[in-house]
């Protein structure tokens, strides 16, 4: 056997090709076969770092990861939505989007150049162009969500990014980096660094304390919401809450607000398609949870079961502006959480309608089995009234429940 160099550039990659074409012949035990040997696994090793041999279709790499890790479709359906989703996908029938191709990417390894194999496609970083130096370093720090060190602007980049990996990393990074169209109830006053930086953190919590089983969409239905409702009749409703949600793949946060986030809610999903409903508890009162947790899961089980890549922020301050009263899906979220805490039919021939006092307001809270606070809600909310029944709301004890200070 000659002696054989190794292959670090592309001349000793061509010798070694010329070389190998040359001992074809070779029989196996030869010095010559065994020449060949080395050399074919040399040039193997090369080829594996330095040369393009193109790529598999993104279908394929997907079919020989299943194989490989002794996965089938059905591990695909919290990245990719829903069985019917990933037999479109797998079929050539539906394209594999940006947010799909991240997910497969972070979670099965598939390169993302094979993943979105279509000209000028890319896995675009969706960091770029975010100026670290803008979040609210000091407030964050203050509320215990990055580190309390010196110099904190100009470590930014590195405590941020901490945050982000633990939401989910850059699979779930794009979910606070909404266009203004993304969603009709945010506060045009809102700091967008303070808004990212908030959904990251509720991303983070639920990534970390995950519900104990996985989601099923099609979970939350109205009949879901419905039943939900009815444990707001104990005191310890909101807790209650959590717990229900958890046993049905379901992570329930509860987030202070930073300053000029103007927010109550969010419908985000982890990078593994697990539903999150993050509550700022703003309004620490009884009849806000409520709705709002409802109004948040009716996003997730009227858009995001059919829609993983939309999100939604909601401040439901602005319920009654113009512009939110006509976007659809902010109308049927209300909808669904306003008949599941107290059905329409109901409504309109109840004393409590016509005659709001405190007694029609227990009556029927006793009739729904619902808490007086969400009966007493939707009276002030439609009188435009907030004075009225103030004493059923249920001021200072949701926070509680969430352990969430200040």
């Amino acid at each position: 056997m000659g002696m054989i160099k190794p292959i670090r550039i592309e001349a000793d990659y061509e010798a070694a090709l010329a070389r190998i074409d040359a001992l074809m012949d070779a029989e196996p035990g030869t010095p010559e076969g065994e020449e060949l040997d080395v050399l074919t696994d040399l040039v193997e090793h090369y080829e594996a770092k330095h040369v393009s041999m193109g790529y598999p279709s993104a279908v394929a790499a997907i079919e020989f990861r299943l194989e490989q890790a002794g996965l089938t479709q059905r591990d695909l359906v919290p990245f990719i939505g829903s069985r019917a989703k990933v037999s479109e996908v797998l079929s050539g029938k539906r394209r594999i989007t940006m947010p799909i191709a991240r997910a497969l990417h972070e979670h099965f390894g598939i390169p993302a150049e094979v993943l979105l194999q279509e000209p000028g496609a890319s896995l675009a970083d969706p960091l770029a162009g975010i100026e670290w130096d803008r979040f609210p370093l000091e407030a964050m720090a203050k509320l215990g969500w990055i580190p309390k060190v010196k110099n904190l602007e100009s470590r930014a980049e590195e405590l941020i990014g901490d945050l982000i990996r633990r939401a989910g990393g850059l699979a779930v990074a794009c979910a606070a980096l909404y266009r203004k169209n993304d969603y009709a109830r945010a506060n045009a006053k809102t700091d967008p660094y303070a808004l990212k930086a908030w959904c990251w953190k509720v991303l983070a919590d639920a990534n970390e304390a995950r519900p104990p089983v996985s989601y099923k969409s099609g979970t939350i239905t109205l009949d879901f919401l419905a039943q939900l409702a009815r444990l707001s009749w104990s005191d310890e409703g909101p807790r209650l809450a959590k717990e229900f949600l958890a046993k049905h793949g379901i992570a329930l946060v509860a987030v202070r607000h930073l300053s000029r986030t103007y927010l109550d809610g969010a419908a985000l999903k982890l990078a593994d398609g697990t539903p999150v409903v993050g509550l700022t508890l703003r309004y620490d009162r009884i009849d806000s949870f409520w709705f709002c947790v409802l109004h948040e899961l009716a996003h997730l089980g009227r858009h995001m079961d059919s829609d993983g890549d939309t999100v939604f922020v909601d401040d439901l301050t602005l319920r009654e502006t113009e512009g939110s009263r006509r976007n659809p899906k902010e109308a049927q979220a209300d909808q669904w959480a306003e008949e599941a805490l107290v059905p329409n039919a109901i409504w309109q021939t109840s004393e409590a309608r016509r005659n709001p006092t405190p007694m029609a307001v227990v009556s029927l809270s006793r009739a729904l089995q619902v808490h007086p606070a969400i009966v007493a809600g939707k009276i002030r909310h439609e009188q435009k009234n907030y004075r009225l029944l103030s004493h059923f709301v249920g001021t200072g004890d949701v926070r509680r429940q969430f352990r969430l200070t200040g």
